[in-house]
């Protein structure tokens, strides 16, 4: 008798094992990788574990590519339930990203347990710039992504049947969005162009330019040979409204005549559009941002060329250098 007690026993333990519920009693995803199911907007980003996810549903288009400066405030939103939501979520099974981004997500598993975050907590987010590594060898930087660190502050969770759980902060974690890298180049520097009646020399291809406006040509550009190695020198920003250097990219493509006189005029074209404009940050005389022209004659023919030492440019707090020593072009004068 006491050995079929045992063997009914031990089913029955067997039988309450097997139901799959998972009991929660914290939530931990710190150290999981979080995804969007929407990279366009991230209006849903999520983490899994075998048996859990881990929600936040925001507005579109909240995650910005714009790094928090050093000592300055980061990204906030308040929780809402609304339009700024934190869930937490158990299942009887494995769970899968197409559980919590299919338009019809399948029926199994199913949710056991959902914690939902109570209105009044606050989203918080600090983000960088991912370069890409290692750096290139000729010095210019490529911002490839940006890492968005996530915390949530003073965050209550609403428990079912359950006292409510208030955390004063919640690590949600990292989520990297990906860019295109900007590498600046051109593949022809000799379509350098000098305008001297609207200070502008430039560069460009078919949809990015790179420009120096308000250029300080009087100085830098001369019907004059400079000394080997000595070239004639200047400053990107020179009392700030002196050799100006924008490097832009386009929604569209550059008149095929533009190495001749799209920048060439008074006041440069609206067509095709401006999609983003990086600005040169200010030099620093014998460190960084510093125009370099070496001129170079044959008869009355002469060539300038012109590099740009160090110089860094800037957009909503992102910064990416250009090569040590990049050649911006060679410009072509005749003289009289």
């Amino acid at each position: 008798m006491k050995k079929y007690a045992s063997l009914l026993l031990f089913a029955l333990l067997l039988n309450g094992c097997d139901d799959g519920d998972l009991t929660v009693d914290t939530i931990d995803f710190e150290d999981v990788t979080s995804a969007s199911c929407d990279p366009l907007t991230n209006t849903l980003i999520y983490k899994l574990k075998p048996q859990e996810s881990l929600l936040l549903n925001m507005l579109p288009n909240k995650i910005l590519n714009k790094p928090t400066l050093e000592g300055a405030d980061p990204l906030t939103y308040t929780i809402d339930d609304k339009d700024y939501r934190v869930v937490y979520r158990a299942y009887d099974g494995t769970v899968a990203q197409e559980n919590i981004c299919g338009s019809i997500p399948p029926k199994t598993p199913n949710v056991t347990e959902e914690w939902i975050a109570k209105p009044g907590g606050t989203i918080e987010i600090r983000t960088s710039e991912v370069y890409r590594t290692p750096a290139p060898a000729d010095g210019h930087t490529e911002i490839i992504g940006y890492n968005h660190n996530i915390i949530f502050r003073n965050i209550t969770f609403l428990k079912p049947n359950q006292p409510e759980q208030v955390q004063p902060e919640y690590v949600f974690g990292d989520f990297l969005t990906n860019v295109d890298a900007v590498v600046v180049s051109f593949l022809e520097p000799e379509n350098a162009k000098y305008c001297p009646e609207f200070k502008k020399v430039f560069n460009n291809n078919t949809s990015n330019s790179l420009v120096i406006e308000n250029f300080d040509g009087a100085n830098l550009i001369k019907n004059e040979d400079t000394p080997t190695g000595t070239p004639r020198t200047s400053l990107i920003n020179l009392n700030a409204t002196t050799n100006n250097l924008y490097y832009r990219t386009y929604n569209g493509n550059l008149p095929l005549a533009a190495n001749e006189n799209y920048y060439c005029l008074e006041k440069t074209p609206t067509n095709p559009t401006v999609k983003d404009t990086w600005v040169g940050v200010a030099g620093v005389a014998n460190v960084s941002g510093i125009i370099e022209v070496t001129t170079t004659s044959s008869l009355k023919v002469f060539k300038h060329q012109i590099v740009l030492k160090n110089v860094t440019l800037t957009k909503d707090n992102s910064t990416f250098k250009l090569a040590t020593n990049f050649i911006l072009g060679t410009v072509t004068t005749i003289a009289p």
